[in-house]
């Protein structure tokens, strides 16, 4: 079995900056694609932004130049910096990896998602 775990949610003012966190664990043979996706209330949870194996990035048009995505290959986990941040991006935000267990299958895993705020 494989988790991913996130941390670093709360609350933060418009403009701020938050570093979320996501750990992976488990039977992992390896680790592809890592991602965080974001749910706001009522809406549809979207991309934010996303990592491949070779280090390329993706990122929403509204998180780019804002957020930035990398990894930490030894310890398997991936980080989610982000700047700027205003109101509309109060939102649950989800981690997201497509792994390779011991048992050679491959899943897509989802975190159990923490909340960030974006408030005055």
């Amino acid at each position: 079995q494989v988790q991913l775990v996130e941390s670093g949610g709360g609350l933060v003012q418009p403009g701020g900056s938050l570093r979320l966190s996501c750990a992976a664990s488990g039977s992992i043979f390896s680790i592809g694609t890592m991602a965080w996706y974001r749910q706001g209330p009522g809406k549809q949870r979207e991309l934010a932004a996303s990592i491949a194996t070779g280090g390329s990035t993706n990122y929403a048009d509204s998180a780019k130049g804002r957020f930035t995505i990398s990894t930490d290959n030894a310890k398997n986990t991936v980080y989610l910096q982000m700047g700027g941040l205003e109101h509309e991006e109060t939102a649950v935000y989800y981690c997201n990896a497509d792994v390779r267990n011991t048992a050679r299958t491959y899943l897509t895993v989802w975190g159990q998602g923490t909340l960030v705020t974006v408030s005055s």
